[in-house]
């Protein structure tokens, strides 16, 4: 199991009980949650922590508590997991992060996605990495090209878990494969 990796300015880590309070704030923050289909409160929030960590058990890897040292003890996740929901592209492992919106634009996503591909690539042997966002997410998408993913229209899906007719069904899909 991979319970820390660390950067130049980073430490994704095992997730500790004092991280669901600042974990909850920022899935309860609208700016963060922007393209989601709903905020989560505590209890939903506490939940999707619970599953996170029960993935390192299950997989061996999953998405890590990221802290900032010396500036803040947790700032959200970056990661890889694999996606609980069928469609064209599954089985897959997805990279995939969460940061809390004071901490956007200071290079972190980039930083740690960089090093989890790494790892999904170097440690864990993968073949292929993806990611997927709504269109509209520029942010997340920006640095999934930072990270030498690429975007093929015909890989775009209606994201299963997204009730139709909503706004936010309608997924892109990246890829990454091993060099």
């Amino acid at each position: 199991m991979i319970q820390e990796i660390v950067t130049d300015r980073l430490r994704l880590r095992a997730w500790l009980p004092a991280d669901r309070e600042p974990f909850a704030a920022l899935n309860a923050d609208p700016r963060v949650m922007e393209h989601f289909p709903s905020l989560l409160s505590r209890e939903q929030s506490d939940a999707a922590a619970s599953r996170i960590e029960a993935t390192f058990d299950r997989h061996g890897f999953g998405f890590w508590a990221v802290e900032v040292p010396g500036v803040a003890p947790f700032v959200g996740f970056i990661g890889l997991s694999m996606p609980g929901f069928d469609s064209h592209f599954m089985p897959c492992v997805e990279i995939g992060w969460r940061l809390s919106a004071e901490y956007w634009g200071r290079g972190y996503a980039t930083e740690g996605a960089a090093a989890a591909k790494r790892v999904g690539f170097e440690t864990l042997k993968l073949k292929e990495i993806v990611a997927l966002t709504v269109p509209a997410n520029i942010r997340s998408r920006h640095v999934m090209e930072k990270i030498g993913m690429v975007h093929n229209v015909a890989d775009d899906f209606d994201h299963p878990l997204v009730p139709e007719g909503h706004s936010l069904r309608r997924h892109v899909l990246y890829r990454m494969r091993a060099t």
